[in-house]
């Protein structure tokens, strides 16, 4: 079998390379979602992004073009993800599976409300240092490091717990 060669572009054809790759266990019916596809780029970028980070083996989602641009890649992560999402529930018919149209959107099944969503991808740097995830977690970190207190526990509790303020 001959291998074709292929020259990614630009952006968009990044995006459906990266959205093709990150389908590809839901297209064989190995995984039923992104974030359920394990050994994936797509769910090392969602359980970093539930912790309000970015993986550090892989290249990071810096956003929009513009003037000094940062080394990454050039979308927000929210926009990705939901790509992705919108892509694998609309998959070739005659492939072994896709993600079911019944399944609920994304965000709603990382247990983040959209509107805290877009507030976290536009005002992170500002509103967390130190530690950052879910209240349970950063409590539990907490304890370990025998701190009482720690910057941003509110603001955790706001807009990155499970059930929607």
């Amino acid at each position: 079998m001959d291998v074709q060669e292929c020259f990614v572009l630009d952006e968009s054809a990044l995006a459906a390379c990266m959205a093709y790759v990150d389908l590809n266990p839901i297209r064989a019916n190995i995984a039923k979602t992104p974030e359920k596809s394990d050994y994936t780029s797509i769910q090392q970028r969602i359980r970093a992004a539930v912790s309000g980070k970015q993986p550090k083996n892989l290249l990071p989602f810096v956003g929009g073009e513009r003037l000094n641009m940062p080394k990454g890649l050039p979308f927000q992560l929210d926009h990705y993800l939901e790509l992705v999402d919108w892509s694998g529930r609309h998959l070739d018919p005659r492939k072994r599976g896709c993600i079911a149209e019944n399944t609920p959107p994304i965000l709603e099944r990382l247990g983040i409300s959209p509107k805290h969503w877009l507030y976290l991808s536009r005002n992170f740097e500002s509103r967390f240092k130190g530690l950052v995830g879910s209240v349970e977690v950063v409590q539990k970190v907490c304890a370990q490091l025998d701190k009482r207190w720690v910057h941003g526990i509110s603001d955790c509790r706001r807009l990155l717990s499970a059930t929607p303020c």
